[in-house]
């Protein structure tokens, strides 16, 4: 059964943030899965999906740095653990429909603490990197809907969005 605990665990008795003491925990196979969009101009997503921008390769690079991200997720967010992260997966997928790019990344790890902050971050930066690849086309580009799909693994349980 889903633990329902609402207590901050990065929250000492004192109200003190701390790192989390995961030693307990057995190592389990853990899975997360995020998502995020990259709203643009249609002229903007024509540039992106022929691959000639003036930076380059707008998802290539994104692709390279959301992967580096993730790895990356404990230098950036302070009270996260370094993990030994098994796999990372980041699509980004043009839609003329939003005008944009879709962003998903999968992490996995085996361990004692779950990959929602690294699935999260690599989306984040790989959205930031399609801005940076071609703000000079297009400088109003909204970067939007950064959330968490899915987790599974560890003592949770189950998490899928429901929309």
């Amino acid at each position: 059964m889903p633990r329902r605990n609402k207590k901050l665990s990065h929250l000492s008795s004192r109200g003190e943030a701390r790192m989390v003491d995961v030693s307990a925990k057995p190592a389990t196979e853990r899975v997360a899965v995020a998502e995020g969009r990259v709203i643009m101009r249609p002229k903007t997503l024509v540039i992106v999906r022929k691959g000639n921008a003036k930076k380059g390769d707008v998802l290539g690079a994104a692709r390279i740095a959301g992967i580096q991200a993730a790895k990356r997720t404990h230098e950036l967010i302070p009270l996260c653990h370094p993990l030994p992260i098994t796999q990372i997966e980041v699509e980004l997928t043009p839609d003329a429909d939003l005008p944009g790019i879709v962003a998903r990344a999968r992490v996995k790890v085996a361990g004692k603490t779950g990959v929602e902050m690294e699935a999260l971050t690599a989306v984040s930066v790989a959205c930031l990197t399609i801005y940076d690849m071609v703000k000079a086309v297009e400088r109003g580009m909204r970067i939007e809907g950064i959330r968490l799909i899915e987790k599974r693994g560890g003592r949770s349980g189950h998490y899928r969005l429901r929309e």
